[in-house]
């Protein structure tokens, strides 16, 4: 109780932030789809929104060090603030991408400045409890954040985006009226995205996978849902059924992972997101759709988290938060291509090639993962299971001495 006590003003800008920014992608979406927007255009978005994610984590951490952690979150809040406001002002395909990019800014800004302040007050006792509850907090956020869709579109465009810009908004008094003083701003890690190729190329191609696979649900998701003639409300329930299922999965991908080669786990998530895939494809009444949704977020979720440890074991100590940062700098690569592709694929050939293009990637993956068996590139050692947000290049160093409990230096 005392640690939840101590970061609240944190974890409650963090619930705030992500019941606003959760919103955003579904409530374009749906509110696209009205305005006839196509479904190419739709894709743009959520691609725009990763563009502006990745420039964010790139970003944030020297605007932090100019001029601080709180300015740094006001600023990166009052981007998110624009960008969603922005979309009632003008309704423009667009104009909207150039406001999804401030969207994608705002949620890596702010996330870097939360996890920077985590990482500089979590002492080594206590850091392990520290990511327990941020990530509980920030899984239970996103949930809500998806059973807000079928209420946001109930209501006219205008009152929608302006219910999540107070959200937005109001992420910013925890942090603006905490007692608690901001920590020290240390240096950013370098992007050295050979670094990540050169210490295991599956784990950069799962990681693109990863985010092929996670931003085409989240931003094209609710395309597939209206093809299939799901209500609001049940689009929401559809994709709270991924997250909720990728949440339950990581301590099952975890044991997996420490205990058997993971290559072999990698190669088998790819083959069992296959079987998901083809069952999410045959899945037509809504009691099944959501089923098959929460069955996928349970399979793909971990594949992220068990590919940046397959990639640790390859890692020297002071590797560790540069190679987290290159890691994701390879999701986010994936991530800004998947939506645009995913819409355009549903636009050409219907429904059903969402599902397609997910399972090609996937099986590309698993050939990968068996021919880095073949060339036997087997780590001396494990380096332990940790479940890793994609969120900012900072979590590096909030997540390092969990991989390195023994080591005395700083994180």
């Amino acid at each position: 109780m005392r640690l939840i006590l101590s970061f609240a003003a944190l974890f409650l800008s963090v619930i705030l932030l992500q019941l606003s920014s959760g919103g955003v992608g579904p409530l374009d979406a749906l509110t696209g789809l009205e305005q006839g927007f196509t479904k190419g255009q739709i894709g743009i978005l959520g691609s725009s929104h990763f563009l502006g994610f990745f420039i964010g984590c790139w970003w944030a951490p020297r605007v932090m060090g100019s001029v601080g952690h709180s300015r740094a979150f006001a600023v990166f809040t009052a981007m998110g603030a624009i960008g969603m406001l922005g979309h009632t002002l003008l309704i423009d395909p667009n104009a909207w991408a150039v406001m999804r990019v401030a969207s994608g800014l705002c949620v890596a800004g702010c996330y870097t400045v939360v996890e920077a302040w985590l990482q500089a007050k979590a002492s080594n006792a206590n850091r392990g409890r520290t990511m327990a509850v941020y990530r509980v907090v920030d899984i239970s956020a996103s949930l809500g954040a998806q059973m807000m869709i079928g209420a946001l579109a109930s209501v006219e465009t205008y009152l929608a985006y302006n219910l999540l810009t107070l959200l937005c908004c109001a992420s910013l008094l925890p942090l603006a009226l905490t007692k608690a003083s901001p920590p020290i701003t240390k240096s950013a890690p370098r992007l050295r995205p050979l670094l990540a190729l050169s210490r295991s190329p599956l784990a950069v191609f799962a990681v693109m996978v990863s985010g092929l696979t996670s931003a085409a649900y989240r931003m094209v998701g609710p395309i597939y849902g209206a093809e299939l003639n799901l209500n609001a409300s049940q689009i929401g329930l559809f994709l709270a059924g991924y997250v909720l299922g990728g949440a339950i999965s990581q301590y099952p991908a975890g044991w997996l992972a420490d205990k058997f080669d993971r290559r072999w786990v990698i190669i088998g998530i790819s083959i069992a997101s296959l079987i998901s895939s083809t069952l999410s494809f045959f899945a037509f009444g809504v009691a099944q759709v959501i089923i098959a949704s929460c069955l996928f977020g349970f399979i793909t979720v971990p594949i992220y988290s068990v590919a940046t440890a397959h990639a640790h074991d390859f890692a020297s100590s002071d590797e560790r938060v540069e190679l987290s940062a290159a890691l994701l700098f390879y999701f986010a690569i994936g991530a800004i291509a998947s939506p645009i592709v995913a819409a355009l694929l549903i636009e050409t050939f219907g429904a059903g090639s969402f599902f397609v293009f997910i399972a090609i990637a996937h099986l590309l993956l698993a050939a990968i993962g068996g021919l880095r068996l073949l060339l036997g590139d087997t780590a001396l050692s494990k380096t332990p299971y940790i479940y890793a947000p994609r969120t900012s290049f900072m979590l590096g160093r909030l997540t390092k001495i969990l991989r390195d409990p023994d080591s005395s230096s700083k994180p």
